[in-house]
């Protein structure tokens, strides 16, 4: 049972592994295979701030980061992880990001936790939790 357990768990993590090398990479066509076909995605809606929005494809899920990119400095963009949990399916991961928005020059910055759930070797959850706030005053003019 235990080591039934450990399978699992290695196996979530080596898939959210896969996912944050994809992710730093910007490598689109590895995200879109990292991601299932159908994800429960969620992400507080902000309608001022122009890569989140509402996904659930494979392909919708990819292209955040490479949205995100097209309107963020990449000089600026920082993530920390403080947190790296994982059982059974789900891992959860904390920590800290910030960056700049290209359009306005404002900066943001804040916590973070994500939560997503793999099953199949594919994510099927993305959920994730950051400083909303910071993000729109930083996308508004």
């Amino acid at each position: 049972m235990v080591t039934e357990a450990r399978t699992v768990e290695d196996a979530t993590r080596a898939t959210v592994d896969a996912f944050f090398a994809a992710r730093l990479a910007n490598d689109t066509a590895r995200l879109t295979e990292i991601f299932a076909d159908d994800v429960d995605w969620l992400l507080a809606e902000n309608p001022v701030v122009p890569w989140i929005r509402p996904r659930s494809t494979a392909a919708e899920c990819a292209a955040q980061g490479e949205e995100l990119a097209s309107h963020t400095v990449a000089e600026d963009a920082r993530a920390s992880v403080d947190t790296y949990l994982v059982s059974g399916q789900d891992a959860v991961i904390m920590g800290h990001l910030s960056g700049t928005v290209r359009a306005t020059g404002k900066s943001f910055e804040g916590p973070f936790a994500l939560r997503l759930t793999v099953e199949g070797g594919r994510i099927t959850r993305h959920h994730l939790y950051e400083n909303s706030l910071s993000i729109a005053a930083a996308c508004t003019p």
